[in-house]
């Protein structure tokens, strides 16, 4: 199935939906995990909790490949779990790709919300199995010390069910136009470090017909050069319709001889002339806003609008 099928939508969450919570990438400890149960069941939500909130395996995942994909695929056949929340970030997801029943995910559509290491479910699931899913916090990382904003941001995605809406960064701070221009595109990507390792897989992301989204955290400037130029090799910032820039969270270099990060936006990004928005707060940042990926966004980047609607 690939990416231009029928998307499928997971259906909005209501005041009594039942949440998976799985871990399909790295693992957290038990105060954590508590605090993100109770966070959503303050929400409203029933929680459901898999084995692999539990596992640690190596120190940096949680539990097997196999334990990861087939808890998350017995998630998305269990008809009484709504919506699958992944506990955290990390490292790991790319591992259970292969493993990951695309089909049954397909026709058992769920929203599935995280982001980080998340990417490379995001990826994998718009283009496998034709699904819409959510760029949004985490429960043991975000949602535990989330502000206001930041949890209605979330509310109001995954109870509207991509029905449509405006996506606003928090009050004070501005979409700034980098490449002015409007463009209409199903909105995908993700965190720029998986984007970049899935290149060569059978993963790698399409962006034909794109809104690009892209954010990172911790990497010096040359190392997100180096990415953003292997994106521009690749000719992923040529076949999109327009891009934005999420948060850049601890990418800045001391060094005052060095490019900084905006520097790069306009060395390598803005050549391609693609509508083009920075800014976006959507990342590793409080507060931060949720996106749905997976379905129709319009850019107008002069004005510093995005907006995303039913298709």
């Amino acid at each position: 199935m690939g990416s231009d099928a029928k998307v499928n939508k997971g259906k909005a969450l209501k005041k009594g939906a039942k949440i998976g919570l799985t871990a399909p990438a790295g693992p957290t400890d038990e105060d954590k995990l508590n605090k993100g149960i109770t966070i959503l069941r303050k929400l409203g939500f029933y929680v459901e909790i898999g084995l692999t909130c539990y596992q640690n395996e190596g120190g940096y995942l949680a539990g097997s490949a196999n334990l990861r994909a087939n808890e998350l695929n017995q998630m998305f056949a269990n008809p009484d779990i709504d919506a699958i929340f992944c506990l955290r970030g990390g490292y790991g997801a790319m591992q259970i790709l292969p493993f990951l029943n695309f089909e049954l995910i397909a026709a058992q559509p769920k929203m599935l919300i995280g982001y980080s290491d998340i990417t490379a479910l995001h990826i994998a699931l718009q283009q496998k199995s034709a699904l819409a899913t959510i760029h949004g916090p985490m429960p043991a990382s975000d949602l535990i010390s989330a502000s206001d904003f930041t949890l209605q941001a979330l509310l109001s995605v995954i109870t509207n069910a991509h029905l449509g809406g405006r996506i606003e960064n928090p009050p004070g701070k501005i979409m700034e136009c980098l490449v002015p221009g409007n463009a209409e595109g199903i909105l995908t990507g993700g965190n720029l470090a998986l984007i970049t390792s899935l290149l060569g897989t059978p993963f790698e992301i399409n962006t034909k017909g794109k809104i690009l989204f892209l954010e990172e955290i911790g990497e010096e400037p040359y190392r997100i050069d180096r990415m953003l130029t292997q994106l521009a090799l690749a000719g992923k910032f040529a076949d999109a319709e327009g891009i934005l820039l999420g948060s850049w969270t601890g990418c800045q270099s001391s060094d005052p001889k060095s490019f900084q990060v905006r520097d790069l936006f306009r060395r390598i990004i803005a050549p391609f002339g693609k509508p083009t928005l920075m800014n976006i707060r959507a990342g590793h940042c409080e507060p931060t806003v949720t996106l749905p990926f997976g379905i129709p966004a319009i850019l107008q980047a002069e004005e510093g609008k995005l907006f995303y609607f039913n298709p």
